[in-house]
């Protein structure tokens, strides 16, 4: 009985540790490696596979409806060592994902994107098929895994776009998306930022200095049609990194094609106007509808 309970012990102390061990970034997919349990998946689709972490607070089973979240862009952090990246554990990222839980009320999960908080792949290639590939296909197997009916999608800046794409696949199963300083109209915002800054033109690249990013400005007509769904697109008419017109242009699109859309200013926080005050984007969620469940008034 003793020596039961002392592996028992044994086990709890190396779960906490392994939940506290920095997470590695823009590591190579490997299924061997992926961690087995209730934060990866495995994933596999057209041209390619994964190894995606998710960080989850609240009851996944059966839930009538849950929030994923995408965070933004974290190229600055790539060469950074891992243990000095800021919430870079497990057990940091479950954290920030119980504070969204108990201001929403639904059951969360933040996804970490290709390359970000021990997701495989190259966060140098944001905004390529690739990224967005295997963020859905991590979404499918996260549905599945637990027997969830319906998401809310929330998204800051990239993580915004990266929501953005999963209605573009024609995801049936979005009750709303809230989408805050999200980049559309990417090659054109990314010769906008290169002439501020007095470069070379490059009409024909991203801000990532790659070709053909897959802007799901360019992909509307792939949303399925839903009249009860929202989408909010939130953001502020001084932003410095995602122009607000390339953000109402996106918003117009929506409308023109037959959604449920909103676009909102907020305000944001000096210089850049980018991040916005207040966290608006958790503060949306109010505004959502939830199938199967009562709205928070």
């Amino acid at each position: 009985m003793r020596r039961c309970c002392a592996l028992f012990v044994l086990l709890l102390v190396g779960l906490a540790a392994h939940a506290n061990t920095p997470l590695l970034w823009n590591q190579p997919a490997s299924k061997q490696t992926c961690p087995l349990g209730d934060d990866a998946a495995w994933v596999e689709y057209p041209g390619g596979k994964a190894c995606i972490r998710y960080f989850s607070a609240g009851n996944l089973h059966a839930a009538p409806v849950v929030l994923v979240m995408f965070k933004g862009d974290r190229v600055s952090l790539i060469t950074h060592p891992p243990h000095t990246i800021p919430a870079n554990t497990a057990e940091s990222q479950r954290r920030q994902a119980q504070a969204i839980l108990r201001k929403t009320g639904l059951p969360t999960v933040i996804i970490a994107r290709p390359g970000t908080y021990g997701s495989s792949g190259n966060h140098y290639r944001r905004r390529q098929p690739e990224e967005f590939l295997a963020i859905n296909a991590a979404v499918d197997a996260i549905k599945t895994r637990y027997g969830i009916q319906h998401f809310i999608l929330s998204g800051h800046s990239g993580g915004a776009t990266a929501a953005s794409a999963l209605l573009a696949w024609g995801r049936q199963d979005i009750d709303c998306a809230v989408l805050t300083s999200g980049a559309w109209g990417l090659l054109e915002r990314a010769q906008r930022m290169r002439q501020q800054r007095g470069e070379a033109s490059a009409p024909a690249l991203d801000g990532t200095g790659l070709p053909n990013p897959w802007d799901p400005l360019e992909h509307i007509k792939g949303i399925a049609t839903d009249p009860r769904r929202l989408i909010l697109v939130i953001g502020n008419p001084q932003d410095r990194n995602t122009p607000f017109d390339l953000q109402a242009r996106y918003a117009r699109a929506l409308h023109e094609q037959g959604h449920q859309v909103q676009l909102l200013e907020r305000p944001a926080a000096p210089p850049e106007y980018h991040d916005l005050l207040g966290n608006p984007g958790i503060n949306a969620i109010d505004l959502c509808p939830r199938r199967g469940h009562a709205v928070k008034q």
